[in-house]
């Protein structure tokens, strides 16, 4: 099979139908996102840790990981230049297996976040130890 000649008439023309149609189908049937946690979902697009944001860290990060394996296969067999590429190429897939727990669960387990993993979390207790123990050196004590 030969594929179709199209003028650039022609070409507007199904652009253009194929945007109608794409605008309808988002309308009739939204996307239900039914493997992503309610907690991000709720979280507006503008937000720092919302789910559009979240995809795009994933992305930056895949670029990063292919990249980086690319280049510890480029050298030679055991030199520091390959090791280091390929620990950050493991790096970014770690990190990209905690942005989907994160976007399945709406809890986020790493260190670091951000689309480069530039942001260090701060972790606050929330709740204390319970009733009648004693804290001494960081350890509790009945």
């Amino acid at each position: 099979m030969t594929k179709r000649k199209m003028s650039e008439e022609q070409r507007q023309a199904a652009i253009e139908r194929l945007a109608l149609a794409r605008e309808k189908r988002l309308k009739e049937n939204p996307p239900q996102y039914k493997n992503i946690s309610p907690k991000v979902l709720a979280i507006p697009d503008d937000g720092f840790m919302s789910m559009k944001k979240v995809k795009q860290w994933i992305k930056t990060q895949k670029d990063i990981a292919s990249t980086s394996e690319k280049a510890s296969r480029r050298h030679g067999i055991d030199t520091k230049i390959k090791n280091q590429e390929r620990a950050k190429g493991l790096n970014a897939r770690g990190y990209i297996r905690w942005l989907n727990n994160y976007l399945e669960s709406g809890e986020f387990a790493g260190d670091f976040i951000g689309e480069y993993e530039e942001i260090p979390l701060t972790r606050r207790i929330i709740a204390g130890p319970r009733e009648g123990c004693r804290i001494k050196g960081g350890k509790v004590i009945d």
